[in-house]
């Protein structure tokens, strides 16, 4: 009961209802997003309990899929609520990008390194704050999609809270701050990732549906809702 009600309080912060955020999902159409990657269903539930939610549906062979808004934001604070299915993995992409057609660019490796690396048409890729249910727990950490993979885990005893903060079976809410290369992600109220990296200043936001590795998983579901995000400007 503790922990339900630091959720809940979490949710009421004066932060997340301030004037300075404004929505990026209208609560009645998916106007101002485009699917990409897979096939997943994206629908809206616009009376659903709560508030109006965009609800993400897995499809059995078909990719990774990505709602993705029209345009691209820079420096940020985004925060949003979250409900899994317990079974499926997801995430929300930020500062991430697509190309119409290959493109080659530079990609700075973990041991500082500077690569080329061809970029397949269509390809959603960059940075993602984690959705995960499973027991390794590691929700908000940063892992960069289609790219390097994972940035920021959350492995290790100086990040036990932000393990359990999560809720397997109810609403959770995310703030991720994209300020220059400074990038910090909070779950239900615990920090969770804090990092520097400068590998791509701004990019889409996208809501992912992750592939399902089994038939059993098909129709499970991934829900947002209160989704918004204030524009900063880094010093």
């Amino acid at each position: 009961m503790f922990r339900t009600l630091c959720v809940l309080l979490t949710f009421a912060s004066p932060s997340f209802a301030s004037d300075d955020f404004r929505p990026l999902f209208d609560g009645e159409s998916l106007d101002g997003w485009t699917q990409r990657g897979g096939e997943a269903h994206y629908t809206v539930a616009p009376e659903a309990p709560g508030g109006a939610q965009i609800v993400g549906t897995s499809v059995a062979n078909t990719p990774n899929s990505f709602l993705c808004t029209d345009r691209d934001y820079a420096d940020f604070v985004l925060e949003f609520e979250v409900k899994v299915d317990p079974t499926l993995n997801s995430g929300v992409q930020f500062r991430s990008e697509c190309y119409d057609k290959p493109t080659t660019k530079e990609v700075k490796g973990s041991n500082g390194e500077v690569s080329e690396r061809k970029f397949p048409a269509g390809r959603v890729h960059g940075y993602q704050a984690e959705i995960d249910p499973s027991d390794r727990s590691w929700s908000a950490g940063v892992y960069d999609e289609g790219r390097r993979g994972w940035l920021f885990t959350l492995d290790g005893d100086e990040h036990a809270d932000a393990r359990a903060a999560f809720d397997r079976r109810g609403w959770n809410h995310y703030r991720i701050e994209a300020v220059g290369p400074q990038i910090t992600t909070h779950i239900n109220g615990v920090k969770a990732a804090d990092f520097t990296d400068s590998q791509t200043a701004e990019g889409f936001i996208a809501l992912q549906v992750h592939s399902i590795g089994s038939k059993s998983q098909e129709g499970a579901q991934v829900r947002w809702r209160n989704i918004r995000i204030k524009e900063v400007q880094a010093e």
